[in-house]
């Protein structure tokens, strides 16, 4: 995603921005006694209004040309639509190894195989997009998160929990002090014999550590996606459960934050404008507070403290999780409880079956366009109800014919290979 954002995915980022259409033999796989598709479309709704809000960060004002009720829309939109892209990324491939319980044997290996070519896509489509449009591509990314999931896929909830716990506790600190150590000299030493970055400036280094969406602290979001992903969210006592666990992990990140850190603690990316306005992407090396955002080895200790969107902090990444959390859970409840509602917003859901296409496709109608949003001089939120409105328009119409979205069925098709792995 770019972003920001950056997707997958789900299913694009499904896949990002990734995961496969709820209709999809890979999404329908065996779950626990009655779970109602109502929770597969509140997944897909969660995922169209991570869509939306790439939308709002890549192609809307920046929050600096914003007030009021805009001004917070921009700001909650800023790095938490990529990190629900992520969460839901990791939930997407919860549908591909095995909801509540794990795919084992044959059926096991087959799912890994098309996690796997899923991954080496993503990456291959994330690097010429980059090639294409430059900036930051979130693809690329979720391609090495599904490969360094791959060990992953078969533990429980709780074992995953306590992983992602982990890994947002001890990453970011362990970001930083990379970070430290990478003088300018080493990353082009290292950056000269990647293959990957010569193409796209967007190389291993960069994907795993010092890149925009790092695997290395991004992970903490995939695994805390593949947790929810072994849950039975169709249960009501699981779902207020998680409503109290993304509410508590909000609220005590970002009060610890605002505690420690004063002031400046939520300060967001976006107020310094610097979104790229032709590829709707957040370049590296802005300048801006951020640990997990190219190599700042300058940066004070006490910037471990904050967390503002893409900070990279360890309470940056647990108020994203709350967020997320609390976001799914939501949208699960509505579709669950309220059919009618269900039934009003099924272009909306469509979206969320073809995030993928909705991801890259905007890139495309941007190209074609010849927009430059997301610049100071923009104030106009014309062109993101714009493609808010295509994208549900082009999504409503798709999802009547076809059961995938267009990339979706060839991200499908690239993995039917999988099935011949015993």
């Amino acid at each position: 995603m770019t972003q920001t954002q950056p997707p997958q995915a789900t299913q694009a980022p499904q896949e990002n921005s990734p995961s496969p259409p709820r209709t999809s033999p890979e999404s329908a796989v065996p779950d626990s006694p009655g779970p109602s598709m109502g929770r597969l479309v509140g997944v897909d709704l969660a995922r169209a209004l991570a869509v939306f809000g790439m939308y709002v960060v890549h192609i809307g004002p920046p929050l600096s040309a914003t007030t009021g009720v805009a001004s917070w829309i921009r700001y909650v939109a800023d790095g938490h639509s990529s990190v629900l892209f992520a969460t839901l990324a990791g939930f997407s491939l919860m549908l591909l190894a095995g909801r509540r319980e794990p795919k084992t044997g044959v059926a096991g290996r087959q799912a890994k195989a098309r996690i796997a070519i899923r991954a080496v896509v993503l990456l291959a489509l994330g690097t010429v997009m980059a090639m294409e449009y430059g900036g930051v591509i979130i693809l690329g990314f979720y391609g090495v998160y599904f490969l360094l999931a791959l060990p992953l896929v078969r533990l429980r909830a709780r074992t995953l929990a306590i992983i992602a716990a982990a890994l947002a506790l001890v990453t970011p600190q362990l970001a930083f002090a990379l970070n430290a150590l990478l003088t300018p000299s080493v990353q082009q030493s290292i950056n000269a014999y990647d293959p990957l970055h010569r193409l796209s400036d967007v190389g291993l280094l960069d994907l795993l550590l010092t890149g925009f969406y790092p695997a290395l602290t991004w992970m903490s979001f995939v695994t805390a996606g593949m947790a929810l992903g072994r849950l039975d969210l169709s249960s009501g006592t699981v779902r207020r459960r998680l409503a109290a666990l993304g509410a508590s992990l909000t609220v005590a990140a970002y009060g610890m934050s605002l505690l420690l850190a004063g002031k400046g603690a939520l300060r967001s990316m976006a107020e310094d404008g610097s979104s790229s306005a032709s590829s709707g992407s957040m370049p590296p090396d802005s300048g801006s507070v951020s640990l997990d955002g190219g190599s700042f080895p300058d940066l004070p200790a006490s910037s471990l403290l904050t967390a503002g969107p893409h900070s990279g902090t360890t309470f940056d990444i647990i108020g994203s999780v709350g967020v997320a959390i609390l976001v799914i859970v939501g949208a699960t409840a509505l579709m669950d409880r309220l059919p009618r509602l269900r039934r009003l917003a099924k272009p909306v859901i469509a979206v969320g079956t073809m995030s993928l296409t909705a991801y890259v496709g905007h890139f495309l109608a941007q190209s074609a366009l010849s927009l430059s949003a997301g610049t100071d001089t923009q104030r106009s939120w014309g062109p993101l109800l714009m493609f808010v409105l295509g994208a549900t328009l082009f999504a409503a119409i798709w999802s009547r014919f076809f059961r995938r979205g267009p990339l979706e069925y060839l991200l499908n098709t690239a993995t039917r290979p999988a099935k011949h792995i015993r």
